[in-house]
């Protein structure tokens, strides 16, 4: 539920305070010490100042190899250049999932952090179970002087990705992300493959059983974190829609079709065979970067780490097509929304987010994670990602495939945890060999539907 601007003008006002941007790129640091982990305590908006200084919490969901270390940089310099801030940044594992849960159980308190991340998949979730305050009306109250910072410095198509289905801007996107397919090139070429790696699902699976094959080594890894972002891209990919819309505009699951089940067979074929792995998603990527798994399929956001650890000639390659259908591949990442609920709490989160989304913010975060920027002037800048983006070539696959990306999936009403843990049990199930493709995908199907229906 949004904070309306009665409720924000309603609020006690804050001391007065000069909002600054924060121009400047985050240096490289030791992660752990801001970033503590979710558990249990005291929320921002229960913490009062340090000193003089505001206390915010800033939740996210980024591990130390999906831009945990940029978040803690990102969170030093604005802290160390601020003197009336202190953001204290919060990690919580199980990706965007978890920390729903986590936010869920705080407001359950009557606290909340000031700044949180929240997935595509919980747009509609969030905004009907949360208090939160619209960007624009934290512009307007806290930042007049810059009243048109989102028309001047997003694109309208961006900024609706985080527009809920009434209507309303909910939040500002923050990581914007697709999956790739990233190539051992030297264990393709090792194998007798094209060290272009494959364009198609079809030659991913011949690509992996030859792999398996001529090396002993695994072929495939498709990511497996709590959600199912890449598997939404295959099954899409094959022709199938998460969620379709009757003749009275109802939504309805309806993955489990022919060709969307072909899609999921494949993927516990290959596990089957023993030319894929079923494993968590860290075990996975580790297995590529350590040369053991030749083919990787995740997020663009873990370029930097697959980078850095990789020593093999590694490319990256677009999401791999099912036969003559579409590329559709769900925007990943997420959107930047204020859960604080004071004004000197509001203030302040607003402070940093803009911060956030400064033009050397910005590329620090896509140089330390993949993420494209969804700020419109970064790429082309030159305090931004233009002599980055030229000499950085695994960025191009995700680039290039923009105009694939679709919606992640994002069930209405209050189904949204529920439903994404039935789709994660299902894949488990599936790659597991408890069940077939087509059995688990319909009760699935079946299920969710029931969630749907009771609403």
């Amino acid at each position: 539920m949004k904070v309306s601007m009665r409720r924000l003008m309603a609020l006690a006002m804050a001391g007065t305070m000069t909002l600054m941007a924060g121009c400047s790129q985050a240096s490289s640091s030791a992660t752990g010490s801001s970033d503590t982990q979710i558990a249990s305590g005291e929320s921002g908006a229960e913490k009062t100042a340090s000193g003089d200084k505001t206390v915010i919490e800033y939740w996210h969901c980024n591990a130390e190899t999906q831009g945990g270390l940029v978040v803690d940089d990102l969170v030093k310099k604005f802290n160390e250049e601020n003197d009336h801030i202190e953001v204290v940044a919060k990690y919580n594992p199980d990706m965007y999932k978890g920390l729903m849960q986590n936010l869920q159980a705080e407001a359950a308190t009557g606290n909340t952090p000031a700044l949180v991340q929240i997935g595509w998949a919980f747009l509609d979730y969030f905004s009907n179970n949360f208090d939160y305050v619209a960007p624009q009306d934290a512009i307007d109250k806290f930042d007049s002087e810059d009243a048109n910072f989102l028309t001047d410095n997003f694109l309208p198509n961006v900024l609706d990705l985080a527009v809920n289905s009434n209507g309303e801007q909910v939040g500002i996107p923050y990581s914007l992300s697709s999956p790739v397919l990233y190539i051992n090139k030297d264990l393709l070429k090792e194998a007798g493959l094209s060290e272009d790696g494959p364009e198609t699902w079809q030659e991913v699976q011949e690509f992996a059983e030859a792999v398996k094959e001529k090396t002993g080594k695994y072929g495939f890894y498709m990511q497996e974190p709590a959600d199912f972002w890449a598997q939404q891209a295959l099954v899409e990919s094959a022709g199938a829609d998460m969620l379709t819309a009757d003749a009275s505009g109802k939504k309805k699951a309806s993955f489990a079709t022919e060709d969307g089940i072909a899609a999921m067979q494949m993927m516990q074929d290959m596990v089957k065979d023993g030319s894929a792995l079923h494993v968590s998603w860290e075990e996975g990527c580790q297995s590529f970067i350590d040369g053991n798994c030749a083919m990787l399929y995740t997020t663009i956001a873990r370029r930097a780490s697959v980078q850095k650890g990789a020593q093999f000639d590694v490319a990256t390659v677009k999401s791999p097509l099912w036969n003559d259908k579409e590329r559709k591949v769900p925007a990943g990442g997420c959107f930047l929304a204020i859960t604080a609920q004071s004004d000197e709490q509001i203030q302040a989160a607003w402070e940093f987010e803009k911060y956030l989304y400064s033009v050397e913010s910005m590329a620090a975060w896509t140089e330390g994670t993949g993420y494209v920027p969804p700020r419109k002037d970064v790429a082309e800048a030159e305090n931004g990602l233009k002599d980055f983006l030229a000499e950085n070539t695994m960025m191009n696959a995700a680039i290039e495939q923009m105009d694939g990306v679709v919606s992640w999936t994002a069930f209405p009403g209050d189904a949204g945890l529920e439903a994404e843990q039935l789709l994660l049990d299902m894949r488990d199930q599936i790659l597991g060999g408890q069940v077939s493709a087509k059995d688990g995908m319909t009760s699935t199907q079946d299920a969710i539907n029931q969630l749907l229906d009771a609403q």
